[in-house]
């Protein structure tokens, strides 16, 4: 009943947002025409790819400002938008836009959702170019398919006078077949075909960098030589730039590794803890510690126990922002891929002797407490899920959480 009131109301929703953004640039002046705007969408990748963009322009010496999932940056100022939000409110957008304009700003990076492209929050902003990183099989929740899914996606290139697509990605043949059937031209990127960008970012960078990011450095590669960024400058840029905070962000090394990554997607699981399983080099175990939220994409769960138990060695599930679903049901959900793979549960106090085992620890501070507790040299624990979320959703309420600060403060008691 309430999927079905939630589908018949979601049109008067995006209609009420669509006014919204309206009054927005209204009130505004529609300060996106005063900005250059390249808007990032994708499943996996868009806050790194929305990050190296920023950090190649202002090494650049362009003047630019940044909205991401973690934070919008506009000047020397870094400003919230709010818990578990990407692409913000109309009226907070053209508020940031506005003070970009007001502030002298050249470009402004936008990471956009799909969420926010169906509900016409980003009305108004034409974008100067568009790049797209993958589409996998996630938020049918709210798409209900695949198809309205990617669409949602298409949206945002569509408003953009120049689209950058990531040819090796699955979603490749119907981008093409949506971009050509509204009349538009695309540039593609890529590692394993004809593109017009190809470029291997781990011959050029001193670190290792995941197959996953190499994609990430791509895209973003690809957009700086659209807007004429120099080579040199690209290429310097990539050497100086950090991951964001909460994306493969070692915690704790010290013995053993303690690393905390944003990946909430089977796709972005499994690339994340096979880049970590590679540099482990057959050296000690894999201890997985995650969820998946609550009233969200619940086909997925399965589906990240799969690919967490394709290179997991123990695997403790917990909660993530379980909202007012129940956090029991939600692990036993992703359980069932964990068991594909022959896992084999045991109580919380890890009694059981077997090569691949799982446990469910509902209290995520617990849960890490027990990961630590149970970890030993070359050993390393990868956090998943939360990264730079200052918030656990338990019920309707919301509970201050600091992932970090969590894994520290456990790490000094003990």
């Amino acid at each position: 009943m309430y999927e079905s009131l939630k589908r018949q109301i979601q049109p008067l929703i995006n209609v009420y947002h669509q006014f919204k953004a309206i009054f927005a640039n209204l009130s505004y002046g529609f300060p996106s025409r005063e900005l250059k705007v390249i808007g990032v969408t994708g499943t996996d990748g868009k806050t790194t790819i929305a990050h190296l963009i920023y950090h190649i322009l202002s090494t650049a010496g362009k003047k630019v400002a940044l909205v991401s999932s973690i934070y919008a940056k506009i000047g020397e100022k870094e400003l919230k938008t709010g818990l578990h939000i990407t692409t913000p409110d109309a009226l907070l957008l053209q508020k940031l836009l506005k003070q970009a304009a007001l502030g002298g700003d050249e470009y402004f990076v936008l990471e956009t959702t799909s969420h926010a492209l169906d509900q016409n929050r980003n009305w108004g902003i034409k974008y100067q170019v568009g790049v797209i990183s993958n589409v996998t099989y996630e938020h049918l929740d709210y798409h209900k398919s695949y198809a309205r899914y990617l669409s949602a996606k298409v949206k945002m290139l569509l408003s953009s006078r120049a689209i950058i697509i990531n040819k090796d990605d699955k979603s490749f043949e119907p981008l093409k077949y949506l971009l050509e059937k509204a009349g538009r031209k695309y540039y593609t990127y890529g590692l394993k075909s004809k593109v017009d960008f190809n470029f291997n970012s781990q011959d050029e960078i001193d670190h290792s960098i995941t197959e996953y990011n190499n994609y990430n450095y791509l895209a973003a590669y690809s957009v700086a030589s659209i807007l004429g960024i120099p080579q040199d400058v690209v290429k310097n840029a990539f050497k100086s730039f950090k991951l964001p905070s909460g994306r493969l962000e070692t915690v704790y090394d010290k013995g053993f590794r303690i690393i905390i990554d944003f990946a909430h997607t089977s796709n972005s699981i499994y690339k994340v803890l096979m880049a970590i399983s590679k540099q482990m080099k057959g050296k000690g175990k894999l201890i997985h510690v995650f969820g998946s939220a609550g009233l969200r994409d619940r086909q997925k769960r399965p589906l990240m126990g799969v690919a967490s138990g394709t290179f997991a060695d123990i695997v403790i599930l917990t909660e993530e922002d379980y909202r007012t679903e129940n956090p029991e049901k939600i692990c036993a959900e992703i359980a069932r891929g964990l068991k594909r793979k022959g896992f084999k549960e045991t109580s919380p106090k890890f009694v059981v002797a077997h090569p691949k085992i799982y446990a469910v620890i509902i209290n995520r501070q617990k849960a890490i407490k027990k990961a630590i507790s149970i970890a030993k040299r070359h050993d390393v624990i990868v956090l998943t899920g939360k990264s730079h979320e200052q918030s656990l959703a338990r019920g309707k309420k919301e509970y201050s959480w600091n992932e970090k600060r969590a894994v520290l403060e456990i790490i000094n008691a003990k």
